[in-house]
C-alpha cells in the first residue's frame, strides 16, 4: 500500500518500511526539530531531523507526508 510513494517517484530504495501519515506537531529547536506525524488510527510516530531539512520539506501540522524506517535492529525490553 505504502510502496506506491516509491513506485510513483521511480525510486529504489533499501527501506522496507514506509509509513503513511499526517503531521501533528513540529518543534523546531536551534539544530533539530520534532516531527509528530499522526497515523490512521491515532498511533503516533516521533522523529527527530534537522532543522534545516525541516525547513526544506515545508514541514507544518496537517500536512501528509511518509515515514521511511531503516533500521538495523530494533529492540524489545519488558518488566
Amino acid at each position: 500500500m505504502q510502496n506506491n510513494f516509491i513506485e510513483r517517484c521511480n525510486m529504489k530504495i533499501s527501506a522496507r518500511n514506509i509509513i503513511k501519515g499526517k503531521i501533528k506537531t513540529v518543534n523546531p529547536g536551534a539544530v533539530n526539530t520534532e516531527v509528530v506525524l499522526e497515523l490512521p488510527g491515532g498511533s503516533e510516530i516521533v522523529s527527530i531531523i534537522t532543522k534545516s531539512s525541516a525547513d526544506s520539506l515545508g514541514l507544518a501540522p496537517g500536512k501528509e507526508v511518509y515515514a521511511i524506517v531503516k533500521a538495523s535492529n530494533v529492540m524489545i525490553g519488558v518488566d
